[in-house]
C-alpha cells in the first residue's frame, strides 16, 4: 500500500508545480498584453525620439558629415552656451532651495493664524496661472517706467523718501542767456551780481507739463532794492511759439523751488529758493559782487529705479517670478508632511525647555526630511528645463544674458541660422543633468517602499 501512494503523491506535486507555472506564464503574458500599448507608446515618443537625438548630434548643421563630439565642444565654447550653462547652475542652486524654504516657512507659520487656510489659498493660486501668463505678468512688473511698472514704483517711492529729488532735470540756459556751464552740471552767472540791479535766470529744457504743481506766471525781476540781490527765474519758453529771449514774457512761468547759491571764492555765502512766481531775493551783504551759481542739484536726471531686466539683474528677477510660482507648491506638500507630524513630540520638546527655533530646527526640520527631499528634487528637475518664464520675461537686449539651456535649445534648433547638431547636443546635454537627480529621486523612493 506505501509503494503505490508514493507515486501518486509525487504525481500530484508534479501537476501541482506544472500548473503554478503555466499560471505564472500565463499571467506574464497577460501583463504584458497590458502593457505593450504603453510600451510602445513609450517607444515612440520617448525612446526613438532620445536616440535620433543622440545620433542627431554627432553630425553637422545639414546632417550629412559626421562630426564627433564637435557639438558638445561647442557647448562649452561658444559664449552664449556658457552663459546658457552658468545661468542654468544658477537656477539649479538657487530657485529650488529659496522657494522650498519659503515653502517651509509658509507652512510652519499658516498653523499658527487664524486665516492660515485662506493664507494658503492666495499663495497657492499662482499655481493656477500659466508660465506665459505669469511671464507677461511680471513683464510688466518689472517695467522700467515707475508709472507702468510695480516693483519700481515702490523702490523710487522709497528712494524718494529718503533722497531729495531733482526740481528740473535737463534744465539749461541758451548761448544768449546770461548763464554758462561751471562744470559737474551746475550753471553759473556770467558776470557777478550787484545790488540794486535786477538779475535775470532764464532757463529753456522743461516741459510746461512737468512744471511744478505751484508754479505761478513768471514775475518780472524788480531789483531795484540796495540792500538786496534780487532777480527770477523763470522758463524762458512761450507755447505756441512766440516772445522774447532775457525777457519774462506774460505766458512764462517761473521755476518755483530753483535752488540758488551766491559764491565767492569758491565758497557759498548765500543760498536762496525761487518762489512759486521765481522771485527770488539774497542779502546784499553777502552776494554783492558775487557769482550767482544754479547746483547741478536742480538738474540732476530724476530716480528711474532699478533697470530690473538689465544684464546684471535679469536672472535673479525671472528667478523671483519663479520662486513666486512655486512657493506655494512647496507650501502645500510640505503643509501635508508637516500635518503628519506627531504634536506628542513637538509638546514634549516645548514641555523640556526648547524654545519655537529650536523645535523647529531639531524636531520639526528632521521629521519633514522626506517631504523636503521630494519638494526639492521635483523642483531642481523643473528649473533645468525651464523655458517659458525666460522666454517671455527677458527682454531682446537681455536674453542673451539670461539665456538657459531649454531656451539656447529652441534658438538653436529653430529660425532661419538653426543648427540641428548643436540643438541635439543641448537636448542630450539637459537629459544627461535630470537623468541624475531622477536616479536619486528613485532610490529614495526604493527606500520608503522599504519601511
Amino acid at each position: 500500500m506505501s509503494s503505490t501512494t508514493a507515486p501518486r503523491a509525487r504525481s500530484t506535486a508534479g501537476t501541482d508545480g506544472t500548473g503554478k507555472r503555466r499560471e505564472g506564464r500565463r499571467s506574464r503574458i497577460v501583463a504584458a498584453g497590458f502593457l505593450l500599448p504603453a510600451l510602445l507608446l513609450l517607444g515612440a515618443l520617448v525612446v526613438y525620439p532620445i536616440g535620433y537625438s543622440v545620433q542627431r548630434s554627432l553630425f553637422d548643421r545639414s546632417g550629412s558629415s559626421f562630426v564627433g563630439l564637435d557639438n558638445y565642444l561647442a557647448l562649452f565654447t561658444d559664449d552664449s552656451l556658457r552663459t546658457a550653462v552658468r545661468n542654468n547652475l544658477v537656477w539649479l542652486v538657487a530657485a529650488p532651495a529659496v522657494a522650498t524654504a519659503l515653502g517651509l516657512v509658509f507652512a510652519v507659520l499658516t498653523e499658527r493664524v487664524r486665516w492660515g487656510t485662506a493664507f494658503k489659498l492666495v499663495v497657492f493660486m499662482p499655481m493656477a496661472i500659466s508660465m506665459l501668463a505669469a511671464g507677461i505678468i511680471f513683464r510688466l512688473v518689472y517695467e522700467q517706467d515707475p508709472d507702468r511698472g510695480v516693483a519700481n514704483a515702490v523702490w523710487v517711492g522709497v528712494h524718494d523718501t529718503f533722497a531729495e529729488s531733482s526740481v528740473f532735470p535737463k534744465a539749461r540756459p541758451l548761448p544768449v542767456h546770461p548763464l554758462k556751464a561751471a562744470g559737474d552740471g551746475a550753471f553759473v552767472t556770467k558776470e557777478p551780481v550787484r545790488a540794486g540791479q535786477p538779475v535775470r535766470l532764464p532757463l529753456v529744457g522743461v516741459a510746461p507739463a512737468q512744471m511744478p504743481e505751484g508754479a505761478r506766471p513768471a514775475a518780472p525781476p524788480a531789483g531795484t532794492d540796495p540792500g538786496t540781490v534780487a532777480g527770477t527765474a523763470w522758463l524762458d519758453f512761450t507755447r505756441g511759439g512766440g516772445g522774447r529771449p532775457n525777457e519774462v514774457d506774460p505766458a512764462e512761468r517761473g521755476l518755483a523751488g530753483l535752488r540758488i547759491e551766491a559764491v565767492r571764492d569758491g565758497k557759498v555765502v548765500a543760498t536762496a529758493t525761487a518762489a512759486a512766481d521765481g522771485t527770488f531775493a539774497l542779502p546784499a551783504d553777502r552776494a554783492d559782487g558775487a557769482l550767482l551759481r544754479l547746483p547741478a542739484s536742480n538738474f540732476r536726471e530724476q530716480y528711474n529705479g532699478v533697470e530690473w531686466l538689465g544684464p546684471s539683474l535679469v536672472t535673479p528677477a525671472i528667478i523671483g517670478a519663479y520662486v513666486w510660482m512655486w512657493a506655494g507648491f512647496a507650501m502645500v506638500l510640505i503643509g501635508a508632511g508637516l500635518a503628519a507630524v506627531p504634536r506628542e513630540l513637538l509638546e514634549a520638546a516645548r514641555v523640556d525647555g526648547a524654545n519655537e527655533w529650536q523645535v523647529f530646527r531639531r524636531i520639526t526640520v528632521p521629521l519633514l526630511a522626506p517631504v523636503l527631499a521630494v519638494v526639492l528634487v521635483t523642483l531642481m528637475i523643473n528649473v533645468l528645463k525651464i523655458f517659458d518664464l525666460v522666454f517671455v520675461i527677458a527682454p531682446g537686449s537681455a536674453q542673451d544674458d539670461a539665456n538657459v539651456l531649454a531656451l539656447q535649445l529652441y534658438r538653436s534648433s529653430f529660425g532661419t541660422d538653426a543648427d540641428l547638431g548643436v540643438g541635439s547636443a543641448i537636448a542630450v546635454l539637459l537629459l544627461l543633468l535630470v537623468l541624475p537627480v531622477m536616479v536619486l529621486n528613485i532610490r529614495r523612493m526604493r527606500r520608503e517602499a522599504r519601511r
